[in-house]
């Protein structure tokens, strides 16, 4: 659940990925391709350049053209994916 947690570092990895980290520690890479094709404010960021250049506005990522995701959405993704990684490391180790 999100709890109005805002996003306070970002680092772009490559192609279309960021690695996220929220106020409370909760981090991890989220790949923005998908938002691509999500209307006219995500169609410039198909340029990586203007991609690459997104900064942490208003407790979310932010690009220079106004495109941005809710930090809800993010944090989201990011808790799904930890607890996906979590149950892989479990069905993986050594009983």
């Amino acid at each position: 659940m999100w709890d109005m947690n805002e996003v306070t570092n970002i680092e772009y990895r490559g192609e279309y990925v960021y690695h996220i980290i929220f106020d409370d520690g909760v981090e991890g890479e989220v790949d923005f391709s998908v938002y691509l094709s999500r209307g006219p404010i995500f169609e410039p960021l198909k340029d990586t350049n203007l991609f690459s250049s997104a900064t942490v506005e208003g407790g979310t990522i932010g690009w220079p053209n106004g495109a941005d995701v809710a930090p809800e959405t993010l944090y989201e993704k990011l808790l799904g994916a930890n607890k996906s990684l979590k149950r892989t490391r479990k069905k993986t180790r050594p009983v």
